[in-house]
């Protein structure tokens, strides 16, 4: 279950990751149109790499933060159990 819901949140933000360097690429198409020098064309490509950089950092930040997720839900700890256990009072064992 928590593979599933891990493969879906991937599917998820990196359609979001795509978006954002689509974004990027079509801001920095419109920034090198409107630079009127080589020098202003040389930073809007800079600033749409940067852009794009940044969105698939955080598509890589994303997709670990899943594992991570997944990882804390799937293993339990040493002396806990997920079946509900039944309390006896004192004495009566």
């Amino acid at each position: 279950m928590h593979s599933v819901k891990e493969k879906i949140s991937d599917m998820a933000s990196t359609a979001k990751e795509k978006l954002s360097i689509c974004g990027a690429k079509a801001q920095g198409h419109a920034e090198k149109k409107m630079a009127r020098t080589s020098h202003e064309k040389k930073i809007a490509k800079e600033r749409e790499k940067s852009k794009v950089a940044q969105a698939k950092a955080e598509l890589h930040q994303s997709k670990a933060d899943h594992a991570a997720d997944t990882q804390v839900h799937g293993h339990h700890l040493p002396g806990h159990s997920t079946y509900p256990t039944r309390a006896y009072p004192p004495g009566k064992i």
